[in-house]
């Protein structure tokens, strides 16, 4: 591939910034080439056609009605778009699910799973029993789409619009990827069928607008309008103008028969064609084909009924027989996973193409891939000397962050408007501009204040392959909760940067002086909450994250300076990656505490007046409670024996998930309630954040 210049730059100049391909010197000239070889298959005979979208309804009817659960209606509706796709569109190799430029296939209105389940049936990926143990335990069909646990399902399709939010992180990643390396090797769409609930969370509003913003034109969501809720009519609750609402967000908006496979394959060429992304209008019958409950709410949620399914069925003189597909369904499917492996061939070969002219982008390439960070990335990590005065954890956190940016080219991330406050602009490496529409391979991303949206978006970034974070005030996790959750159960590397961690925000108050969300975090199953007390463990927290594959991270970093310890004086900050140590240690101590973050330098302060006062004392550091109970048990008794039962606790925050470290006679110095506006220094005297504090309470207590 040739490559000439930045962007901007025209075709013959030459520049001393990375490289890119020629084409994207010019503006929209990847949509000009792609009009001239779209991506939409042949049409194939419509009686087959009608008899596939037959199939797949009766498919998510029997499924549901077997399972005595689930939701018929959606399926049904949307048969018809589901079979465009599997015949005309879809590009994917069903003997390798996981194949790196698959178009992916998000469904948002994750509750009609057994429409992607009847699809993934027809393309050869799940069996008929598969099918027949919907929603039955351990199956490959649970309730709602779940990636990694059943294959090729890209997003897990559960909260209402998150589908559709991941789907605008996996279109911004397929475009990086493709900017940095190669279009020809990486050019995949992203296709969403979203429904009337994914339009009315307020999710969907902000990562339409981020996705129009940046022009995200390989999104091409349909929207299945069936004006159907639970509850009734969508009339009750919701009467906006969908299509104006996205037009006026940068969207190319197209409305439709949804049942039409003709209009439906037209609407995605003229979709391919537009740079922009795209949202298909389908007007569609929820139930279709249900003699009395296609079209009202009553085929959403529920199993149609045994009578209703058999009069269906005889209503178009469809077989009786349960899970049935007709032979020529299946015979057409034979010649279309044909199809599909000679486009996964084509796709090889191009890529053994780009190893022969472009070795270093096909390397790069092939390792994101397969998963596997760069050769010794770990030495990335920088070292901070002793220094009383230190900093605060979120500016050695900045500077971590560019140190192994310098080294991990897929590395990328940005904040929720907050990029000064959280130190999280990447300065170093080859891509350390700002993404922007048309320019995409860059690694800093503005989220702008979309928190929620930013969360998904980094997760889409994450299942795609690069190694992505999201930054904000750690007050402001709760607007991204069910973002931060779904990384969790997806397996994400999604990196959570918090900053501002405490009450010691100061003169902001209450609202944004966060209390709860330590422990809130932490109730996260997979999910490690690193709370580092100096600018050494933030380095090797920062390691820690990145070095886990398959689980997210979350960090909560101070405003405030923090003394970075001598660590000639003190143990190595490498046991970080244990979740916490022994920091200072008196043989024989009789008083032990255990602190995070700011509260070390604390503990380390009190500890220091009661060894004046002959008293022996361990003070451990613990920046991440969920990786140190995952150590053997003997490590954990080690570093917290039994015997030493006079225990103080102390962290900036509620005390819930510390009882089991407190004893019988522990303290604990935290904030129960919410916090005051004031000088952070004057607030940690009124909440008892102080040396003189810490040592009364000792006293009371009769340690």
């Amino acid at each position: 591939m040739d490559f000439v210049g930045d962007i901007g730059c025209t075709p013959n100049e030459k520049c001393e910034k990375p490289k890119f391909p020629a084409k994207f010197c010019q503006e929209n000239a990847f949509y000009e080439e792609r009009m001239m070889a779209t991506h939409i298959g042949k049409a194939i005979d419509p009686e087959l056609s009608q008899k596939i979208a037959t199939t797949i309804r009766f498919l998510a009817a029997d499924g549901v009605q077997k399972a005595k659960s689930g939701h018929p209606g959606m399926p049904m509706g949307c048969a018809d778009i589901a079979t465009v796709l599997l015949t005309r569109v879809l590009r994917i190799d069903p003997s390798d699910t996981n194949w790196f430029n698959r178009d992916r296939f998000v469904l948002s209105a994750g509750h009609g799973s057994m429409l992607i389940y009847s699809m993934l049936h027809l393309a050869g990926v799940l069996s008929m029993d598969d099918l027949k143990q919907f929603r039955q335990y351990g199956s490959k069909t649970p309730g709602h789409p779940e990636v990694h646990d059943v294959p090729g399902v890209d997003v897990t399709g559960g909260p209402l619009a998150a589908g559709f939010a991941t789907s605008a992180g996996l279109a911004l990643a397929e475009r990086m990827l493709a900017q940095r390396y190669s279009d020809d090797v990486i050019d995949h769409f992203t296709y969403v069928i979203m429904g009337d609930g994914c339009h009315m969370e307020g999710l969907s509003q902000e990562a339409a607008s981020f996705a129009g913003h940046l022009k995200l034109g390989k999104i091409i969501a349909f929207y299945d309008d069936n004006e159907i809720s639970i509850e009734g009519s969508t009339n009750i609750a919701f009467t906006e103008n969908v299509n104006k609402r996205y037009e006026a967000l940068g969207w190319h908006v197209q409305d439709i028969d949804g049942h039409n496979h003709d209009a439906i394959a037209a609407a995605v060429e003229e979709a391919q064609n537009d740079p922009r992304p795209s949202l298909i209008v389908c007007h569609t019958v929820i139930g279709r084909g249900a003699p009395k409950k296609q079209g009202t709410a009553s085929s959403h949620g529920e199993p149609l009924g045994e009578e209703e399914i058999l009069a269906a069925k005889k209503a178009i003189g469809w077989s009786e027989e349960t899970f049935y597909v007709p032979c020529e369904v299946y015979d057409y499917f034979k010649t279309r996973r044909a199809e599909w492996a000679a486009i996964r061939k084509e796709w090889d070969a191009k890529l053994a193409g780009l190893e022969k002219s472009e070795p270093k982008a096909a390397a790069e390439i092939k390792r994101i891939i397969a998963g596997e960070m760069p050769a010794n990335w770990e030495k990335a990590r920088p070292t901070f000397p002793a220094d009383p005065k230190g900093m605060a954890s979120r500016a050695s956190s900045g500077k971590v962050l560019n140190a192994f940016a310098a080294v991990i080219d897929e590395l990328v991330g940005g904040s929720a408007d907050l990029a000064p406050s959280n130190k999280s602009e990447m300065t170093a490496g080859k891509w350390n501009g700002y993404v922007s529409a048309g320019e995409y391979f860059n690694r800093n991303i503005h989220f702008g204040v979309r928190e929620h949206a930013m969360g998904n978006i980094v997760n889409g970034l994450a299942l795609h392959g690069l190694i992505p974070f999201g930054a904000t005030f750690l007050v402001f996790h709760d607007y991204m909760r069910a973002a931060v959750r779904l990384s969790s159960i997806m397996h994400c590397r999604s990196i959570w940067l918090y900053t501002h961690d405490s009450f010691y925000v100061g003169e902001d108050g209450p609202t944004h002086q966060p209390v709860e969300q330590l422990a809130s975090l932490r109730a996260i199953p997979r999910l490690h909450l690193m709370r580092p007390a100096d600018a050494n463990e933030v380095a090797y927290a920062w390691q820690h994250a990145l070095s886990r594959k398959d689980a997210p991270t979350a960090f909560a970093m101070t405003r405030q300076d923090l003394p970075t310890l001598d660590r000639e004086k003190y143990a190595c900050a490498c046991g970080t990656l244990k979740g916490g140590y022994v920091l200072s240690d008196d043989e024989n101590a009789e008083i032990m505490f255990i602190a995070t973050g700011s509260e070390v330098s604390l503990a380390l302060s009190v500890a220091e007046e009661l060894r004046t006062q002959g008293r022996k004392v361990r003070i451990v550091s613990m920046p991440c409670l969920d990786l140190f109970r995952e150590q053997p048990a003997d490590y954990q008794a080690a570093v917290i024996p039994a015997s030493i039962t006079r225990r103080v606790v102390l962290e900036a925050g509620i005390r819930q998930g510390w009882e089991g470290y407190l004893g019988s006679d522990g303290i604990f110095v935290g904030k129960e309630d919410f916090g005051t506006s004031g000088p952070y220094k004057v607030l940690a005297e009124k909440f008892g954040f102080t040396k003189e504090a810490v040592l009364a309470k000792i006293k009371a207590a009769k340690f």
